[in-house]
């Protein structure tokens, strides 16, 4: 047996054959070509590891020169947004824990008046520490304030107060994760991100697999409903992803010691909402795509903005507005938020309303989508 030549031509035909069957394959070519593109831009422009403007609300009990200038100061720097005023701490504690504010800024009585007479006034900030990252810089930054804020104030005879000690202290309270652990930030989130790319994963491959293996014209010739087939599929994945997050959380209590603040069974059934949005995402993507490979590609396109939008590696409130609002679409977002406020604040169902119905709504939405593209399969 002869061993034959390598052909330059028949090589050339077969990468003009590959190409050609790649602009056959538009969905695979536009993926190939668009993805890494609009990723680029997207990413580029709202990833930021340094939030600034950062909501705080503000307990004035002395409203002073003093206290208005401090305040100033504060917006200056650019790390706080004073947009809220409120008028005892049981507001500032609802807004902390429902995630409106990530600071709250307490200005004792007699501020001024201590600050003049020397005796060092204490100021008390309070930060969401849930997500550490997101409130270190803004801390830091308040710190180099207490000796620059009232530079201008203390003039003439206060004069003699500036060149020391500041004249007032900065008391920081790191609630909900006040060692700044980054274990307790980290590991409840990581039950949404394997969730999101497991589920989406797994039911994405669950039609186009059948459609390879010529199964999935058996399939069509049943008499179940398209709402029957998709339910049907979802529900066995269900437990998967139930027991994936009992591990996990097994995992965060004796292992990271992350603390449980809340009720378990509420985390189980936001756990379970989360999944069947995932569910029907993946559904969705296997009626759409014609292989494994593209319902692949799908998936990690949904997968990489859920990472980077969603507040888990980056803090969300860094972000840019358009940016924020387009990772308030995700369901992964607000699920951090909502997994975090159960396991890090005792949040109850009330508290976490704000977040349930966008994942409600995510999963119903998806849902019609994937329906309309089976029956159009069906026709």
């Amino acid at each position: 047996m002869t061993m034959q030549a390598f052909s330059w031509s028949r090589w050339v035909a077969i990468i003009v054959k590959e190409f050609i069957q790649l602009k056959r394959d538009r969905l695979t070519f536009g993926m190939i070509i668009g993805i890494p593109v609009l990723q680029l831009i997207l990413f580029g422009y709202a990833i930021n590891a340094d939030p600034k403007r950062l909501p705080t609300a503000v307990l004035a009990a002395d409203a002073g020169p003093y206290s208005r200038s401090l305040l100033a100061a504060m917006q200056t720097s650019g790390y706080y947004r004073i947009d809220r005023f409120v008028a005892n701490e049981a507001e500032i504690d609802e807004l902390l824990a429902h995630g409106r504010v990530q600071f709250a800024v307490t200005i004792p009585e007699n501020f001024g008046r201590k600050l003049v007479r020397g005796e060092r006034p204490a100021l008390l900030l309070e930060a969401d520490a849930s997500d550490p990252a997101a409130v270190g810089n803004a801390v830091a930054a308040l710190g180099q304030l207490a000796n620059t804020a009232l530079a201008r104030d203390l003039q003439g005879p206060l004069a003699e107060l500036a060149p020391r000690a500041p004249p007032f202290d900065v008391r920081i309270h790191r609630r909900y994760n006040p060692e700044g652990v980054t274990a307790y930030n980290i590991v409840p989130g990581l039950i949404g991100t394997i969730l999101t790319m497991t589920m989406v994963l797994m039911t994405g491959l669950a039609m186009t697999r059948e459609r390879e293996r010529g199964t999935f014209e058996n399939l069509l010739s049943t008499p179940a409903l398209p709402i029957e087939v998709m339910t049907g599929k979802i529900m066995p994945y269900i437990l998967i992803g139930l027991i994936q997050v009992t591990l996990i959380l097994a995992a965060a209590l004796l292992l990271f010691e992350v603390p449980m603040q809340g009720n378990p069974l509420l985390l189980y059934l936001v756990v379970s909402l989360f999944i069947a949005a995932n569910l029907s995402l993946g559904i969705t993507f296997s009626s759409i795509a014609r292989n494994q490979l593209q319902a692949m590609q799908m998936t990690f396109f949904f997968f990489l903005p859920s990472i980077l939008l969603s507040g888990f590696m980056f803090p969300f409130r860094g972000m840019p507005e358009w940016a924020q609002w387009l990772g308030s679409v995700l369901p992964l977002t607000h699920f951090l938020l909502l997994v975090r406020g159960i396991m890090l604040k005792g949040n109850t169902v009330l508290d976490l309303l704000p977040h349930l119905w966008p994942i409600m709504l995510f999963m119903v939405v998806v849902i019609g989508i994937g329906l309309a593209l089976y029956r159009r399969t069906l026709d």
